[in-house]
């Protein structure tokens, strides 16, 4: 009981953050059932794709590509360029997983997202990285399959949540997220340049991609040498 309770204490700062997320994210999930549901996508089916598939924005394009008659290849393609940036993800917490045998690696591999990568993240201590990790993985996980099946029974009353400003629930948590990480002035050109790359690219291009072309940003963060023969590359800056 005494090593439940500490347990509990330990996670217990995750436990708003993490429930806030995971309220954003339901109200993300019921709309994109609605949108599915009345565009002539089985109730069953976007269900069964929350589950299997879990990833928000690559749901939401394949409903609106297949519904407005896409070829079958081109929504595969364009949910994959839209998750290359877990590439990436996986790159950075690969190691965490390491230890969690075969099954614990597929199923972590599945609850790899942008919000419960951030959460990770956000934590320094390799052991309550992987708490984070988890816990937000699991909960986020829990909530979105039920929350798009429950969007699709209601239909239209749902509505756009980017009518009301919902939409910008999880970037802005995210945002405060990864604020602690902005430190290092590597980082910080990375997110920079991240960030204008995708915002000027955000009219031109579907939903999505910009983010993915966000990734340039990285080259910000390359080590900067003075050109000079003999001095090492800068460091810290």
């Amino acid at each position: 009981m005494r090593r439940t309770l500490d347990t509990v204490r330990r996670d217990s700062p995750l436990i708003v953050p993490v429930a806030s997320m995971a309220l954003a994210l339901a109200v993300v999930g019921a709309s994109l059932g609605a949108i599915a549901v009345t565009k002539g996508v089985p109730l069953w089916l976007v269900t069964l794709m929350a589950a299997l598939v879990f990833a928000g924005g690559s749901e939401l394009l394949a409903v609106g590509m297949a519904t407005s008659g896409a070829a079958p290849f081109a929504v595969v393609l364009g949910g994959l360029l839209l998750n290359a940036r877990h590439l990436p993800y996986g790159l950075a917490l690969g190691g965490m997983l390491a230890d969690s045998g075969p099954g614990g690696r597929l199923f972590g591999s599945h609850l790899l997202v942008d919000e419960a990568v951030a959460f990770a993240l956000a934590e320094s201590d390799p052991h309550r990285r992987r708490r984070a990790y988890w816990a937000a993985g699991l909960t986020l996980y829990a909530v979105w399959a039920p929350s798009v099946f429950l969007g699709g029974l209601l239909g239209d009353g749902i509505g756009d949540p980017r009518a009301l400003g919902l939409d910008a629930a999880l970037p802005a948590g995210l945002l405060a997220l990864v604020l602690p990480a902005l430190r290092d002035r590597p980082t910080l050109r990375a997110v920079a340049l991240g960030s204008t790359v995708a915002v000027v690219l955000t009219p031109v291009l579907e939903e999505g991609l910009p983010v993915l072309c966000g990734l340039f940003g990285m080259v910000a963060a390359l080590p900067v040498t003075t050109g000079r023969s003999g001095e090492r590359p800068e460091a810290g800056v």
